[in-house]
């Protein structure tokens, strides 16, 4: 990621920190502008709508997160719990199963995995 996504970034994280939601998302979206296709932009941005109740913007935000970067275990993480907040569990169980796959010691995903 370029030093200006990178401040972007930064920012959104410290703002989101603050419960500051529209101002992280308003990082993220410069940070977006410069570098479309980072996954980890695309993961905060789906955190932040979470956060703010957006679940559908969320999953779709999370769902390319994981779509750009498949070995984003933390991300596929935050897609598994959305989906299980959401009562999708099939795909909350399918998305832990996968981080399991990928990271055999992943404690989230081995905690969760076995509510489904």
């Amino acid at each position: 990621m370029g030093m200006v996504g990178n401040l972007h970034l930064e920012r959104a994280v410290a703002h989101k920190a603050e419960g500051n939601y529209d101002a992280a998302l308003e990082e993220l979206n410069h940070a977006l502008s410069q570098e479309p296709n980072s996954s980890t932009v695309h993961h905060q941005i789906g955190l932040v709508y979470g956060f703010t109740g957006m679940f559908d913007e969320s999953l779709g935000e999370l769902k390319k997160a994981v779509e750009l970067d498949t070995a984003f275990v933390q991300a596929r993480n935050d897609l598994a719990l959305t989906y299980a907040m959401l009562g999708m569990y099939e795909e909350a169980k399918a998305e832990f199963e996968e981080v399991l796959r990928r990271d055999p010691g992943n404690e989230i995903a081995a905690r969760n995995v076995e509510l489904f």
